[in-house]
């Protein structure tokens, strides 16, 4: 029987919750709390635990393994290794963010190697380096890989160079995180006086450098990818649905549309799956998510996206070696989104992540009676599994059997 460890973290606010009450409040905000993340801007603490999964996502993730093998929940929190170390799995499939550092995303895999403990997903080097938007953007542009010009502020003194550097507008980031932190409608930069505010509010809330680049001014999508080497797929490419956001609003997909406007009572029709582009498009866009994909060293999955500069070519702009696997079709998440068009259920979709680190790494899997297994005391624990993703195609014969071949 394998051994699969489920490296996570689970979102705090979710932690004292079990049984059908946490799923009841998995992934909501109520009045008082979506007044507070409207009227606070990302970096005064209303995202700081945007990066982790809910215990709906861990549920649904936990279900979908517990068909290969025996699932034993390990919460990437201090106690961690030692965790890993009693538990001694034959593989561990990673989601965990991490908790503190600009390597957090890399501390999972790096603990795993260090014990011998094979693991799903990109290795510590590319973890770290996607992390890093200013080194990712920089292994991109070395290689030839299409990406919007940018410069790093590190500090007030710096923001005339970089100004004078680039070409307004401009849009800015703080440079080591993810799931949209820091990023709202003021990053956007139409002049020097509004870049010098916003790198001055980032650089103060999030204690870490800043990432200026020249905006992109095309049609948005984010692609998935699974695999490894040439037998890497683009899944059906997401179309943003810009036209979706409140009135007035930008063409980013940032914070508030992540966060605030997209509810689920009142929904953003926010992506067209498959995108609704030209075929000569969708090969560009293909060509170099993969090239992307290929150059910055992913493996088995990830997410990248990918937008349009003034003339009409691809670039990369973020890769996600942890892609966003929120397991609700009614849920904005990009990865499913794209599998359920290529054909895959929600557990497959998850299944063929870890078949495809089992391949890699020569780790039998093994069929058996669903069985999930706690080690850590904050664990949550299992409930019965049901289909989320009924609404999508039927599976079994398309990208899925592909992959797991």
């Amino acid at each position: 029987m394998t051994r699969i460890g489920f490296a996570y973290n689970q979102k705090p606010e979710q932690s004292g919750l079990i049984g059908t009450e946490a799923t009841a409040h998995a992934g909501t905000v109520d009045d008082g709390e979506l007044s507070r993340l409207q009227e606070e801007p990302p970096g005064s603490g209303s995202d700081e635990f945007a990066e982790w999964d809910s215990r709906e996502t861990i549920d649904a993730v936990a279900a979908a393994l517990s068909a290969l093998g025996e699932v034993i929940f390990l919460e990437a929190n201090e106690d961690f290794p030692e965790l890993l170390r009693d538990a001694k799995p034959d593989i561990v499939f990673n989601i965990a963010e991490g908790r503190y550092g600009v390597n957090r995303e890399a501390h999972v895999p790096a603990i795993c190697e260090f014990h011998g403990i094979p693991y799903s997903g990109s290795d510590p080097l590319t973890l770290s380096l996607c992390l890093d938007k200013a080194r990712a953007k920089e292994t991109l542009s070395h290689h030839g890989i299409p990406t919007a010009r940018f410069a790093v502020v590190r500090e007030l003194s710096e923001i005339a160079r970089a100004s004078k550097a680039l070409q307004l507008p401009l849009f800015v980031k703080p440079v080591h995180e993810g799931s949209s932190k820091g990023i709202t409608e003021r990053n956007f930069c139409r002049t020097a006086a509004e870049l010098e505010a916003q790198v001055a509010f980032l650089l103060s809330s999030y204690d870490q450098p800043v990432i200026v680049e020249e905006y992109l001014p095309g049609a948005e999508f984010t692609c998935a990818v699974l695999g490894n080497g040439r037998t890497a797929t683009v899944l059906p490419i997401v179309g943003m649905n810009f036209a979706s956001l409140p009135e007035g609003a930008l063409p980013i997909y940032g914070f508030e549309a992540k966060w605030i406007w997209d509810r689920p009572e009142n929904p953003l029709q926010m992506f067209d799956c498959p995108a609704h582009i030209d075929p000569a498009l969708a090969r560009a866009i293909e060509r170099v998510t993969l090239d992307a994909y290929r150059v910055l060293g992913c493996r088995d999955w990830s997410r990248i996206d990918v937008r349009l500069d003034a003339g009409g070519e691809p670039n990369v702009v973020e890769v996600n070696p942890l892609p966003g696997i929120l397991p609700d079709p009614a849920d904005n998440s990009c990865f499913p989104k794209a599998a359920r068009a290529a054909g895959m259920s929600y557990d497959e979709l998850i299944q063929s992540c870890l078949r495809l680190a089992a391949t890699r790494q020569r780790v039998p899997l093994g069929r058996q009676l669903r069985k999930v297994r706690t080690v850590s005391k904050t664990a949550p624990r299992p409930r019965a599994a049901r289909s989320r993703d009924s609404d999508g195609p039927a599976a079994g014969d398309t990208v899925a059997n592909r992959l797991s071949a």
